[in-house]
């Protein structure tokens, strides 16, 4: 489900950790001001808010079925024995793709203490990937939130801007710090996510996503510093996050997406950190192949190595073909490159390709590649492993703080969970596209 932006309304449990026993609390508000020099925010209380004891929730009851607007549901509660939850009131909500695309083709649709500083009234943005619970949803009033999903957000930053940044950050990060293995930690003490996660050991990981988690990629095959990161579908506001990111950290990036619809931003003002190093043309997908390919050849392995899909299988096959040698050229060509082969194919040789797929990878046995390996991106660390999301949550408040992240832009604005299936609409039909659409609850 989409990204809330909301207001805390309750009162986080304490890790006995930190204290012997949790208390209720007033659901009371403040308002928050950051200090320049912590990054932390200052509250003033102010007035006490009331709960009501139903709410409006968007519910879908079928398969490729519009969302229905339902006006007493009960307001979800926070659950004794989970002391990581917060109740949160919802007021913009993100639109994500899956939110169409889940209920069109029948996936993901299950059923018909950092954050102790977080004070009832704080504006946050809380980011839901927990599918499987309804009470998560934010497509309602007054959802529930993980604490160790929730990040404050600074007064600079208007909710919608917050919004559009949920699950697509998410997904950027561990696409990155997992998938390939980018280290963070240069960049605003941000975490090193596979470091995180291979010390925390199987036991705390999820069996399904073990695998890729622990033994993915190796330590001497991460994406790094000086390296080439090609990302089909760049429009995609994943994409977008996955530019800052790369470049935060000293990565290049390549942008596969269609020009001509797309190009008021890319060549617009925006700041060049949120952009691409080097834009592809995908109207023909066997040319920007080739340039792709030519521009990974830069790479300290000599050939490009890590590429990231957002669209699909069919993309994801064209880029790897990117990540596998040219071929063969014709007799003219093959002297004048001779030298750029030969330099290159001991050190590509020893450090393994790696294709990250955000909605599907193709089928091994469709393509000719034997040897790169394909990633899935283990959204459900974010929800299901505290520390992932803890760490994610600090180093997002400490990002937007110094304003080294920049959300997507906003395409369209609603008001009301009636509107929501009108947005849904546009998506399916491309009209938003290289950038979000929000609702204002």
């Amino acid at each position: 489900m989409p990204a809330p932006l909301s207001k805390l309304l309750g009162c986080l449990r304490l890790s006995t950790r930190r204290t012997p026993a949790s208390k209720a609390v007033d659901s009371s508000s403040s308002s928050t001001e950051f200090d320049e020099k912590h990054h932390q925010p200052s509250r003033t209380q102010t007035d006490t808010l009331k709960l009501p004891e139903t709410q409006q929730a968007l519910l879908l009851h079928g398969i490729r079925q519009p969302y229905q607007l339902h006006s007493d549901q009960t307001v979800p509660k926070v659950r004794r024995d989970a002391p990581h939850e917060l109740l949160v009131r919802t007021s913009v909500i993100g639109i994500n793709p899956i939110d169409w695309k889940a209920p069109d083709y029948n996936f993901g649709v299950p059923e018909l203490p950092r954050q102790e500083n977080a004070l009832p009234g704080d504006h946050v943005l809380a980011i839901a990937t927990d599918y499987r619970d309804l009470r998560k949803a934010a497509y309602q009033q007054f959802p529930i939130a993980n604490a160790h999903n929730v990040a404050r957000i600074p007064p600079s930053l208007s909710g919608e801007a917050a919004a559009s940044i949920g699950v697509a950050f998410v997904a950027a990060a561990l696409s990155l710090g997992i998938c390939t293995g980018l280290d963070f930690s240069s960049v605003c003490d941000g975490p090193d996510l596979l470091k995180l996660v291979r010390d925390a050991g199987p036991a705390l990981l999820p069996e399904d996503i073990r695998e890729e988690c622990l033994t993915g990629i190796d330590l001497k095959d991460r994406l790094s510093k000086g390296d080439w990161v090609a990302v089909w579908g760049g429009s995609s506001t994943s994409a977008y996050m996955i530019y800052q990111l790369a470049r935060l950290v000293g990565v290049k990036t390549i942008s596969v997406l269609d020009v001509r619809k797309h190009s008021d931003w890319i060549y617009g003002d925006d700041s060049e950190f949120q952009k691409a190093d080097v834009v592809v043309d995908s109207h023909d997908p066997a040319r920007a192949v080739e340039i792709v390919r030519a521009v990974g050849a830069s790479d300290p392995s000599g050939r490009l190595r890590f590429g990231i899909d957002t669209v699909g299988k069919t993309t994801a096959a064209e880029l790897l073909k990117c990540m596998t040698p040219a071929p063969t050229e014709p007799a003219g060509e093959q002297q004048s490159s001779s030298l750029a082969t030969t330099t290159s194919t001991s050190s590509s040789e020893a450090r393994s390709t790696h294709l990250v797929g955000l909605t599907g990878l193709p089928k091994r046995d469709s393509t000719n590649d034997t040897t790169t390996k394909f990633h899935t991106v283990p959204i459900k660390l974010f929800h299901e492993v505290p520390e992932v999301g803890e760490a994610l949550m600090a180093w997002l408040e400490r990002l937007l703080a110094e304003g080294l992240l920049k959300s997507p832009r906003i395409l369209a604005v609603e008001e009301g969970l009636e509107s929501v299936n009108g947005v849904l609409d546009r998506m399916r039909k491309g009209e938003i596209s290289g950038g979000r659409a929000v609702v204002r609850v």
